[in-house]
């Protein structure tokens, strides 16, 4: 999650490697799922994403995201998102458990940039949902 101060919203990108992801969706659909560069799955990567990425802020308030699109990257598919954000970031509560109902042990890394700060936070099974704050 990058802040961009022009735009005034968070760019978000979520790298997956394509097999665990097509094993996540196949799950959820309950049918084969192949992502292959120029498939037309972009509806049901939106589905997934909104499921299981979501930020809320300190007033409790759900941040709605566009999906912009996917790409496919050699043995990862690429989600990007944007999060307008016009307030300033004092964190909040961020959910990020892509493919954790698919592996126990799955760990999701989270960077967010924001004006000139990093901060990493690590998402794991029993803490899907975290607070975040810079």
């Amino acid at each position: 999650m990058q802040y961009n101060a022009k735009e005034k919203a968070f760019e978000i990108s979520i790298r997956i490697f394509t097999d665990d992801l097509e094993k996540g969706l196949a799950k959820e659909l309950n049918s084969q799922i192949h992502l292959a560069p120029g498939s037309k799955t972009d509806e049901i990567l939106e589905k997934y994403v909104r499921a299981h990425f979501a930020y809320t802020n300190p007033q409790k308030q759900s941040k709605p995201f566009t999906y912009i699109g996917h790409e496919v990257e050699a043995d990862a598919n690429w989600i990007y998102l944007e999060m307008p954000y016009t307030e300033a970031f004092r964190g909040g509560t961020l959910k990020q458990n892509v493919l954790m109902e698919m592996f126990d042990d799955q760990v999701n890394m989270v960077n967010i940039q924001y004006q000139g700060q990093k901060k990493t936070f690590v998402f794991k099974k029993n803490q899907a949902v975290q607070d975040v704050s810079f």
